[in-house]
């Protein structure tokens, strides 16, 4: 079963300066929610930002990862500092 975890440590390696919050509300192992910020959306539109994340992602996204609800955040617009 894939973990809210290993998606949280595949985007923070993969991502610079990357803070991720993810969580898996169903508990089921396929359906996830993140709120990720990174240096590197910076000046990039919202669905470049998301084309990053799903980028880091990478093969996850088809086999692992049924449904990501995802909100991303510029590092000024981080909400959670």
């Amino acid at each position: 079963m894939f973990t809210a975890s290993r998606i949280h440590e595949i985007l923070v390696t993969n991502l610079p300066n990357c803070v991720a919050k993810v969580v898996n509300p169903g508990d089921d192992g396929q359906h996830f929610a993140a709120e990720v910020t990174s240096s590197e959306f910076d000046g990039k539109r919202l669905v470049q930002q998301h084309q990053l994340v799903y980028g880091a992602l990478g093969d996850h996204m088809r086999e692992d990862i049924h449904a990501l609800e995802l909100k991303t955040y510029t590092t000024d617009k981080w909400p959670h500092n």
